[in-house]
């Protein structure tokens, strides 16, 4: 199979929301399921939650209008570990780059316009 590159059409943005209290066991759950409220609020259509291939995970596959949005949640208690969106290192955006490549390979939506977005949760 020839390697197909998605980094030209993709982008990184930041969204950060807040919110207190959570219990541990469910902190991860808790992130994801503010950060999917906070996309259908806001026009979002939800399409897929823990994405998995054998190349990576994408937390939240959405729509915008005509193009793909691949969400990446990162929730913290505080900023005691640095913020979260810190948390999205250059190797973490290449897996999250691979991941959606391989989303749209799957879906054969390659010529589909897309990005990478981070919504960062504070669960303080």
């Amino acid at each position: 199979m020839a390697e197909k590159t998605f980094e030209s059409r993709s982008s990184v943005s930041t969204t950060t929301v807040r919110r207190h209290g959570s219990h541990n066991k469910q902190f991860g759950a808790t992130g994801e399921q503010l950060a999917a409220d906070w996309l259908v609020r806001h026009g979002y259509r939800l399409l897929a939650r823990n994405w998995r291939s054998p190349l990576g995970e994408l937390d939240i596959v959405c729509e915008q209008g005509e193009e793909l949005v691949f969400v990446e949640v990162k929730a913290r208690h505080g900023v005691r570990l640095g913020a979260p969106e810190e948390a999205v290192t250059p190797a973490k955006q290449r897996r999250l780059i691979r991941a959606a490549g391989s989303y749209l390979l799957a879906h054969h939506q390659e010529q589909r316009p897309f990005r990478i977005d981070v919504i960062a949760t504070d669960v303080a």
